[in-house]
């Protein structure tokens, strides 16, 4: 008779083959920075992102223009891997919030188990799956279940806002102390190639930020018509060879990222690598912001950012190409002509030599800033 309680034998994780793995998945030390510190610090030192982490961008300067101060309710609407949320939390104390808002299913619940394990519990730290474009009513929600100390009631419309308090007969708060947007993909997102994003890994052609909802980029492009695909090329990513490309990629099937990196060089044949790589970019970028409705999106947010700060209250956001800055800069813009904003960003403010020499990702980034009329 056989011995079924025999231990069965140990099997060594897979490893992988080489000095430095090239696959997403074989990066486990980079996976596990609390057991292997060492690797990650050589990936910072060499100015690279770990795999599966996020480095937040302008931090000291985000800082010193939202001033976040004990007690006050702040929101970060694109709470990511939690880098900037983590440093806005650690000045909220005593008595203060942070509602951190994110779309995305996948990496939502991984930040809010990284900041609960850092000890900001629920007293201080909540986190709510919704596009910023959903934040008014991510506060109402808050509001109406009387959740912030001292700050019961409704967020009610802007032409009702800031109620009398019947006990001390002055207006209530109903809104944000700090709003925070940083509206560049992250970079455990770009770097996984099961979302899609990029072209560094073969991978499906999604790029959706929640997967569970509307269709993937593959979807898109097998479905557009040139003309229609011509001009999202122009406006979402400013691509100078729009023209050719559009009749080329429209109404073709594109199983993978890789596939429709080679058609788009096939169109390009005469152009040098790095501008051939540009455009691939550029592409991506346009599909990304299309599958998203990211647009859209931002326009929402905007319209509706003033009715959902206090007097007083700060908002900052990170755009990272042209067409995020524009909306921006006028919308912050017609606010202050309205006197809704009392001071706005006069000039964009960009990362650091020293930033952008360390993580290469920042370069892009542009930051924007205005404060709402007391």
């Amino acid at each position: 008779m056989s011995d079924n309680s025999a231990p069965a034998p140990h099997k060594r994780r897979p490893r992988y083959s080489g000095k430095n793995p090239r696959r997403f998945e074989d990066k486990y030390k980079e996976h596990n920075p609390g057991r292997y510190a060492e690797t990650v610090e050589k990936v910072l030192a060499s100015g690279k992102t770990p795999a599966g982490t996020h480095r937040p961008i302008m931090v000291t300067e985000i800082l010193e223009l939202l001033a976040p101060k004990p007690g006050e309710l702040a929101v970060d609407c694109t709470l990511g891997y939690g880098g900037h949320a983590q440093e806005i939390l650690a000045r909220l104390a005593p008595g203060g919030k942070l509602l951190g808002l994110d779309t995305d299913p996948i990496e939502l619940p991984k930040t809010e188990a990284r900041l609960r394990a850092l000890g900001f519990g629920p007293e201080i730290f909540t986190a709510h799956r919704s596009n910023f474009a959903g934040l008014p009513q991510v506060l109402a929600d808050i509001f109406s279940h009387s959740d912030l100390p001292g700050r019961a009631g409704s967020l009610l419309p802007a032409a009702c806002s800031n109620p009398i308090d019947g006990a001390h007969g002055v207006p209530r708060p109903t809104g944000a102390d700090i709003i925070l947007a940083d509206l560049g993909v992250s970079s455990m997102q770009i770097d996984d190639p099961a979302r899609g994003f990029s072209v560094k890994f073969d991978g499906p052609l999604d790029m959706r930020m929640n997967p569970q909802r509307g269709q993937p980029a593959s979807a898109l492009l097998a479905k557009i018509n040139p003309a229609t695909l011509a001009t999202l090329l122009v406006e979402y990513a400013d691509e100078p060879h729009a023209a050719a490309l559009a009749p080329a990629l429209a109404g073709k099937t594109f199983a993978s990222t890789k596939s429709l990196a080679s058609a788009i060089r096939a169109v390009l044949p005469r152009l040098n690598k790095d501008d051939c790589d540009l455009s691939i970019r550029r592409v991506f970028q346009a599909l990304r912001i299309a599958v998203n409705d990211e647009f859209s999106a931002l326009d929402t947010f905007l319209r509706n950012l003033s009715a959902c700060l206090n007097p007083g209250g700060r908002v900052a956001i990170l755009t990272f190409h042209s067409g995020e800055d524009r909306r921006v800069k006028k919308s912050f813009g017609a606010g202050f002509n309205a006197g809704i904003f009392s001071d706005i960003a006069r000039e964009v403010l960009r990362p650091s030599p020293a930033e952008r020499n360390s993580n290469p990702r920042s370069a892009p980034a542009k930051l924007r800033w205005a404060r709402r009329a007391a």
